[in-house]
């Protein structure tokens, strides 16, 4: 098939693991930096896996998001919620059409590079609160895509049915490095282990018998 794609990378597990399981078909690597509290710490991990796999890696910056959109991930570590997913009160995280802006970006990257497919890492545990990693976004935003691009650039969304464990157990298969990946939406130098994303990390790793390398503050 060769190299036909661009992946969304952010170098969280889901991404990171994405990149590995697709690794002979991804020409490009994006990250975006929106300003988030864990930017600088994904892009990092994100640099690292692309150069363990030899694949390009570009990052973009976003900053007009953490200026103008609302989201406590965009608004210091402080204003972070903790808790599990399925809170009311992680609605706060989302930030504002985030994927699609990105997916947008990472389609004309695309074009212009002559690749078919835009890879993105959304799952199944994402769905409860964000609106852009729900299949009926995706379908509708690749369909857009394909319309508005010569070639019909198309998205590819491997892990949206299925949840973080089983991204995780993936990743043990693939022989993923989970120590070079990074989740905690407040950005300190060791994971919080108490917001919404460092919970899902504990547990999707617990689910998938991985050692966790991760060094949580509790």
């Amino acid at each position: 098939m060769g190299k036909d794609s661009v992946i969304i990378l952010s170098g969280g597990m889901d991404s990171v693991t994405l990149l590995h399981y697709k690794k002979d078909r991804i020409a490009l690597a994006v990250s975006f930096d929106y300003g988030s509290n864990h930017n600088a710490r994904e892009i990092e991990c994100a640099a690292k896996q692309c150069e363990i796999l030899g694949i390009d890696h570009l990052v973009i910056p976003l900053d007009f998001m953490s200026k103008y959109f609302r989201s406590s991930l965009l608004s210091g570590a402080g204003d972070i919620p903790e808790g599990h997913y399925s809170d009311e009160n992680m609605k706060s995280t989302v930030v504002p059409f985030r994927n699609g802006i990105m997916l947008s970006v990472a389609c004309g990257l695309a074009e212009s590079r002559g690749l078919l497919h835009v890879m993105m890492a959304n799952h199944g545990g994402d769905h409860a609160i964000y609106p852009d990693c729900r299949p009926d976004f995706v379908e509708a935003m690749s369909e857009a895509m394909r319309c508005g691009t010569y070639d019909g650039v198309t998205i590819e969304a491997a892990f949206t049915n299925i949840t973080k464990g089983d991204i995780a157990a993936l990743g043990k298969r693939l022989g993923v490095d989970y120590s070079l990946t990074y989740s905690c939406y407040k950005g300190g130098e060791k994971h919080c282990g108490k917001c919404g994303t460092c919970v899902e990390r504990r547990e999707a790793m617990a689910e998938a018998g991985i050692d966790d390398p991760t060094i949580y503050e509790d």
